[in-house]
């Protein structure tokens, strides 16, 4: 076998490697999980990984149903909407690796707009349908994740006055108790944190479309990034300062116009303006 067509075959096999994972995990169906790689809670690393890279303890409580789906439904506002198109998306959303990048808690305000550009497209205009779709998508997500969030942190309010007035609890109790309060607590403002980076993303990919391939898509992705902005003030439900897993702390200011963070690569997201009162759902 000459040189030229082994270097051919291992492209092909390292092409391919994708998809053999992938049908190894389905069921003949192509994006169908097989039962026993699916758990009940195949997301609740995130609060796991929440508490412990903040520096908080995890409690040894199962999860109740509503915080086994504010999980579930904080794992796509954390994702970047960029990897949520690559072929490991797919096995992160069931849980089947608990994959967690580093990089997910520490903002780049380019990445989206470098990952977005990267692929050539014969029109402008896919790029300008892609973030369209991400934006609309993080939109349709909004409303039933703080749905849940508000249940649950009320649902931790009455936990803590049943834990005061208990007559007999132990430690163990008090201390796994206050762990899924803290637990839950941070869920919800790493999902604050990442839409506020979200929408900074958007923006700067919008500025860069604008400049290099000016289309009439503009206006429209415009328009639907300030309703995302202005959603995202709306629902939120903790004052802050927002926390994502080992990263500092981010405050949404009020919303006047597009949020604006500093442009350093690499580092930890901070938006800072007034504080926040919180918003009632």
């Amino acid at each position: 076998m000459s040189a030229r067509r082994t270097a051919r075959s291992h492209l092909a096999t390292i092409a391919f490697a994708p998809l053999l994972v992938l049908g190894g995990c389905a069921n003949g169906d192509f994006g169908r999980v097989k039962p026993g790689l699916v758990t009940d809670d195949i997301h609740a690393w995130v609060g796991t990984t929440a508490a412990l890279d903040n520096g908080a303890p995890v409690s040894t409580y199962p999860l109740t149903d509503d915080e086994r789906t504010l999980r579930d439904l904080a794992y796509p506002l954390i994702e970047p909407p960029y990897d949520r198109q690559r072929w490991f998306s797919f096995l992160n959303e069931y849980g089947i690796t608990r994959f967690f990048r580093r990089d997910w808690s520490w903002f780049d305000e380019e990445a989206y707009s470098r990952v977005l550009t990267s692929e050539p497209v014969r029109s402008q205009a896919v790029y300008y349908a892609r973030v369209s779709d991400d934006i609309a998508n993080d939109r349709t997500r909004i409303p039933a994740f703080f749905l849940v969030a508000a249940r649950v942190l009320e649902m931790d309010r009455r936990r803590e006055k049943s834990l005061a007035a208990a007559a007999k609890r132990t430690e163990l109790d008090g201390l796994s108790a206050a762990a899924r309060m803290a637990e839950n607590a941070l869920v919800v403002s790493w999902v604050q944190w990442s839409l506020v980076a979200r929408t900074v993303s958007y923006r700067h990919a919008l500025e860069r479309l604008t400049i290099t391939a000016p289309m009439p898509q503009a206006a429209e992705v415009e328009h639907s990034l300030v309703a995302l902005s202005e959603l995202i003030e709306r629902y939120r439900i903790l004052a802050g300062p927002d926390m994502a897993p080992g990263s500092g702390v981010v405050t949404l200011p009020p919303f006047d116009g597009p949020v604006v963070a500093p442009r350093k690569r690499g580092k930890p997201l901070s938006v800072l303006g007034d504080a926040q009162t919180s918003a009632t759902l």
